[in-house]
């Protein structure tokens, strides 16, 4: 059996560790966080890794480890955003659910930064199938997943209606965004959350 100062030995060995993992997640929330801020100023043109490093307080090699380009870093930024701020949360019923995830989405979607963001991501996954691939994986996919809790609880719950399908409700809520945010700058208010709500709920 171990002495107590071999027990004492291995104490102090986990303690750096357990610090070490919360460093780690802070430096990468202040690398999101100056990401974003930096996009805001100099436009996803002028954004570099040295740039972000430099407003982050850190090197750049700590960005490549977990990132392959800026455009990766803006990816998980957004991702992250969205996960914060877009709710998926029980609120008693399908309409209920639907109209909160709506609002949240469209909200998130007029922020300038966010557009910003956005419309930049596609810009480089049509130039980049590699990086297009990641963006499908990294946000799109997480969305659509997002969405499908909700579609998914109103068909367990039983309220969920006969039609749209529920891959065409994916399809008919982040068409309506995306082609909003990209092509026409057409408002994401509450009228639109309305109409859709309206479509979606209807059954018919």
């Amino acid at each position: 059996m171990p002495t107590n100062q071999e027990r004492r030995a291995e104490t102090p060995a986990a303690a750096p560790r357990r610090r070490g993992r919360k460093r780690s997640e802070e430096t990468r929330l202040a690398i999101l966080t100056a990401a974003l801020a930096l996009l805001s100023e100099v436009g996803y043109a002028g954004l570099t890794i040295e740039g972000i490093a430099a407003r982050a307080g850190c090197g750049k090699q700590t960005i490549y480890r977990w990132w392959p380009t800026k455009g990766d870093v803006l990816l998980d930024a957004l991702a992250l955003k969205a996960e914060t701020h877009v709710t998926i949360a029980d609120h008693g019923s399908y309409a209920a659910d639907l109209r909160a995830f709506l609002a949240d989405s469209f909200r998130l979607g007029r922020l300038p930064q966010v557009t910003e963001v956005l419309r930049a991501m596609v810009a480089q996954a049509l130039a980049d199938p590699e990086f297009a691939g990641r963006f499908r994986e990294t946000f799109l996919a997480t969305r659509r997943e997002a969405l499908s809790t909700v579609v998914l609880r109103a068909r367990e719950r039983g309220d969920l209606p006969p039609r749209p399908a529920p891959g065409t409700v994916l399809d008919l809520v982040f068409g309506v965004l995306w082609y909003r945010v990209l092509i026409t700058g057409g408002p994401l208010d509450e009228d639109l959350v309305g109409e859709l709500l309206a479509a979606l709920t209807s059954g018919d």
